[in-house]
C-alpha cells in the first residue's frame, strides 16, 4: 500500500472505479425515486428532508473512496476485494432508502452505511501498517472513522427525541478528514484523477435523470397517449441535460491547487450532485402533473426544476470561481438562475409543459451568453501562485 505519485502523467479512472460508481448511481436512484413520490403526494417537507439524508450517506461514502484511491489504488487482490465490499455496503444502503426516506427508519441504511466504511477502516489499516509516510493519516483515518459508525449503531438504539443526536454525528463525519490530514500528514492525491472522478459521476448522475425521466414519460404516453404537454416536457427536459452537461464541461478541469480548495470543491458536489439527482425527480413531477396524477399543483412541479437547476448554475458558478476556471462573467449565470425561478411562477400561463421548455430555453441562452462572454474576455486561468 505505498501511495502513488500525485504528480503521475495519464492517470485515469480505472474499471473498478466505474463499476463502483454504476453501484452507487442505483442507490442515488433510489433516494430521486423516494423524493419524486414525496412530492408527488405533497409531502415536500418530509420528502426534502429524507432526500438530503440519504443523500448524504451516498455521497460521502462516494467521496471518501474516491479520495482514498486516488491516493492509495493498488490494484491487488485485498484492494479489489475491500472495494467490492463497499459495492455490496452500497447495494444494501439502496435497498433501506425507501425506509429511510419515508419513516425515517434507518436501519438498513445504516447497515449498508456501516459495512461501506468498515471496509474503508480496512484499507486504511493497511495503509497504516505498510507506507511510513501515510500512517500518521492512515491510523487517524482509521480511528475517526470507527468511531463515527459506532456513534451511528447507537443512533438506532436511541429513542425519540434522542434519535436526533445522529446531527452531531454526522458533524463529525465531516470532520474527520480535517483532522486526519492535519499538520503535513496530508495523503498524495492526484488532482488531475480527482477531477475526471467527480466529472465521470456527475455524467453519470445526469445520465440517471435522463433514464428516470424516459420512464415516466414512456408510462405516462402508454396510458395516455401522446400530447402537447408531454413533448413540451420532453423537450425542455431534453435541453435542461444537455445545458447542465455543457455548463459543468464548459471550461478547463478544476484547479485543485490547495489543500483547502480541493476540501471547499469536494464538499460543494453534495450540493451538486444531489442538485442534478432532484432536477431527475422534478421532471417526474411534471410528468405526473401533466397527465392529473399527481396531488400538488402545477406551479410546485415547475418549481421541482427551477428550484435544482438554479442551485446547480449557482454552485457551478461558485465552484469556477473557486477554482479561477472557466467562467469571465459569473454574473450572467446568475441571471440565469434568477430568470428560471421567475419562469416558474408563469405556470398558470404557459402550463407546465410550457414553462419546462422556457426553462430549458433559459438555461441553454444563459450558457450561450456565458460562453459568447468567455471567449471574448478569454478564459479565466488560475494565478501562477496558485498553480
Amino acid at each position: 500500500m505505498r501511495a502513488r505519485d500525485p504528480r503521475e502523467a495519464h492517470r485515469a479512472a480505472t474499471p473498478l472505479e466505474l463499476l463502483f460508481d454504476l453501484c452507487f448511481v442505483v442507490a442515488v436512484a433510489q433516494a430521486a425515486a423516494q423524493l419524486h413520490h414525496h412530492v408527488t403526494e405533497a409531502h415536500l417537507g418530509v420528502g426534502l428532508l429524507g432526500y438530503a439524508m440519504v443523500f448524504f450517506t451516498i455521497w460521502w461514502a462516494w467521496m471518501n473512496f474516491t479520495w482514498f484511491a486516488s491516493a492509495y489504488d493498488t490494484d491487488d487482490v485485498a484492494y479489489r476485494l475491500l472495494t467490492l465490499l463497499q459495492m455490496a455496503g452500497a447495494l444494501v444502503l439502496a435497498a433501506g432508502v425507501p425506509a429511510a426516506a419515508t419513516s425515517y427508519d434507518l436501519t438498513v441504511i445504516t447497515i449498508g452505511y456501516v459495512v461501506m466504511r468498515v471496509a474503508l477502516v480496512a484499507q486504511w489499516l493497511r495503509v497504516a501498517r505498510q507506507d511510513a509516510t501515510g500512517r500518521p493519516a492512515g491510523i487517524r483515518y482509521a480511528v475517526g472513522i470507527m468511531v463515527v459508525q459506532a456513534g451511528w449503531l447507537v443512533r438506532l438504539a436511541l429513542p425519540h427525541p434522542w434519535d436526533y443526536t445522529g446531527l452531531a454525528v454526522l458533524v463529525a463525519e465531516l470532520l474527520v478528514p480535517m483532522w486526519a490530514e492535519f499538520r503535513g500528514t496530508a495523503t498524495s492525491w492526484h488532482p488531475g484523477h480527482i477531477s475526471e472522478r467527480y466529472g465521470l459521476f456527475t455524467i453519470i448522475v445526469l445520465g440517471e435523470v435522463i433514464f428516470a425521466s424516459l420512464t415516466s414519460i414512456q408510462s405516462a404516453l402508454s396510458e395516455h397517449g401522446v400530447s402537447g404537454q408531454m413533448l413540451l416536457i420532453a423537450a425542455g427536459g431534453l435541453i435542461l441535460v444537455f445545458t447542465m452537461w455543457w455548463i459543468y464541461f464548459m471550461g478547463p478541469d478544476a484547479a485543485l491547487s490547495t489543500p483547502r480548495i480541493a476540501l471547499l470543491w469536494g464538499y460543494a458536489h453534495y450540493l451538486l450532485f444531489a442538485a442534478v439527482a432532484a432536477l431527475g425527480a422534478g421532471l417526474q413531477v411534471a410528468v405526473d402533473v401533466a397527465v392529473h396524477r399527481a396531488h400538488v399543483a402545477a406551479t410546485t412541479a415547475t418549481f421541482a426544476v427551477a428550484v435544482p437547476l438554479a442551485g446547480f448554475v449557482l454552485v457551478m458558478c461558485w465552484l469556477r470561481r473557486l477554482t479561477h476556471t472557466g467562467l469571465a462573467h459569473p454574473s450572467l449565470m446568475v441571471a440565469g438562475a434568477v430568470i428560471v425561478l421567475v419562469l416558474a411562477l408563469a405556470t398558470p400561463v404557459l402550463g407546465v409543459g410550457g414553462v419546462i421548455l422556457s426553462i430549458g430555453i433559459a438555461a441553454a441562452a444563459t450558457l450561450t451568453a456565458a460562453l459568447v462572454a468567455t471567449h471574448r474576455d478569454g478564459v479565466p486561468h488560475p494565478p501562477p501562485e496558485a498553480r
